[in-house]
């Protein structure tokens, strides 16, 4: 092998073509990895004629790699068709949206990450792959559940029985909200198919919908999880005062914080609509195979990406660390001061039980304040598993486990009827009511015979 190489060396090189470029700040960009999220490059088509041995060098002055591709090179998928490479890294399977952000954090990831790979453009949707039409069944459940697990919960909390307390109005807020948040979930899932399948959506819809569409949800889905955190931190309060527990001041407190809440989120997300755009790429015309027409030859890729500075991006992980782990920790504060802080205040005064007894004692009686911030706990571990996750994982691989932990973080949304209301008396009580009223306003049809 070794002489065989310079036996090559020593061959003279047949010189065919000599060609110069150089790359500017306009020159298009790419994500080749999550060291080097932004790269320019410039695309060379090379037609063979006659089958041999061919040299391709080059000289800069500038780091610069070499890659080789069959047919197109796909900016959004640097993987696909590669063939060769010199000098360069591995390329990344993994569809390029900010792959420096793929790769910290898998919270991070929307359902443009999710599902670009598995999506076949001008393909309709019966033809689609089996996940994508099993995604399509699960979101529709989701939605319809969720619409009635809401519309049940106005029901319930517009009631003036259930807004005794501050939670009450809390609750209240938080059912018009998971309406708001599982109906942008399936504006945003059918964004993300229909636009992906239908190549040809107007450009300005695209970047309507890139810039709006997640944050909205976001904004939505965030401020659905603080407004149970706040649930939980006033059934907190409520043990911990006991019979000092002012109620007034409960509901005062509540309408502000539902006022000021939707404005601090809000602030925290803001950055995404400055760094939130569309990447557009269209494929040269083949100038050497004309036989081929524009149509199968130009191709368009358009993709809603972030492009953070490592600072913002920074930031970024931060507040969507904040607005996961913040209301979970809340919930599973509150818990365990419901149980063992009540449960500690009750040995103090009857000091003739056990404080396994007094524990006991404390979950049979305040179970419903109990129950909820249990559920949202364990519906909210799946996701902080998989945003913890150091190890770098390929979206297109791991397609369920990324896309199962992003519809459970919309089950909390989608189930705050059997969260809230069907555990507790109260609460039950306020729905029979609202909904034996109802029922009442209702116009009965007789049927009259003559």
């Amino acid at each position: 092998m070794k002489n065989a190489l310079q036996k090559f060396k020593s061959t003279p090189i047949n010189i065919q073509l000599i060609y110069s470029s150089k790359l500017i700040d306009d020159s298009p960009t790419y994500y080749r990895d999550y060291q080097v999220p932004e790269c320019h490059y410039e695309t060379l088509q090379i037609h063979i004629n006659t089958t041999g041995l061919y040299v391709l060098w080059s000289e800069n002055n500038i780091n610069a790699y070499g890659y080789i591709y069959k047919n197109d090179f796909n900016p959004l998928k640097p993987s696909e068709n590669l063939l060769l490479s010199h000098n360069g890294p591995e390329l990344s399977n993994c569809a390029i949206r900010d792959q420096y952000k793929l790769y910290m954090k898998g919270i991070a990831l929307t359902l443009d990450d999710i599902l670009c790979n598995e999506l076949q453009p001008n393909i309709v949707l019966n033809n689609q792959s089996f996940s994508i039409k099993l995604s399509v069944g699960l979101t529709i459940i989701m939605f319809v559940t969720g619409l009635i697990s809401g519309i049940l919960s106005f029901v319930t909390f517009q009631n003036k029985d259930a807004q005794q307390v501050g939670c009450g109005i809390y609750l209240l807020a938080s059912s018009i909200t998971s309406l708001l948040t599982i109906i942008m979930f399936i504006i945003k899932f059918w964004f993300v198919v229909l636009t992906r399948i239908n190549v040809s959506t107007s450009l300005s819809v695209l970047r309507g919908g890139c810039a709006s569409i997640e944050l909205i949800l976001k904004l939505f889905l965030y401020l659905d999880g603080w407004l149970n955190a706040c649930v939980a931190i006033e059934r907190a309060v409520y043990i911990f005062k006991g019979v000092k527990f002012d109620k007034k001041k409960s509901k005062c407190v509540a309408r502000r914080t539902i006022l000021i809440l939707p404005f601090f989120i809000f602030c925290t997300l803001i950055h995404e609509l400055v760094f939130r755009r569309l990447f557009e790429y269209k494929t040269a015309r083949d100038t050497i195979d004309t036989s081929k027409t524009n149509e199968e030859t130009i191709k368009q890729y358009v993709s809603c990406i972030t492009r953070y500075s490592p600072s913002v991006q920074v930031y970024n992980i931060a507040v969507l660390f904040f607005h996961l782990v913040g209301p979970f920790i809340i919930n599973l504060f509150s818990a365990l001061f419901i149980i063992f802080g009540g449960a500690r205040q009750r040995s103090v005064v009857q000091n003739n039980q056990s404080f396994k007894e007094h524990i006991q004692e404390q979950f049979t009686e305040h179970k419903q304040l109990i129950i909820s911030p249990m559920i949202l706990l364990i519906l909210s571990i799946p996701r902080l598993i998989i945003s913890l996750l150091s190890d770098y994982m390929e979206t297109s691989e791991n397609m369920w486990l990324y896309l199962g932990s992003y519809f459970i973080s919309f089950t909390p949304s989608m189930l705050i009827f059997l969260i809230f209301v069907f555990p507790s008396e109260l609460y039950m009580k306020a729905f029979k009511q609202s909904f034996n009223r109802i029922r009442r306003r209702t116009p009965t049809k007789s049927a009259r015979s003559g």
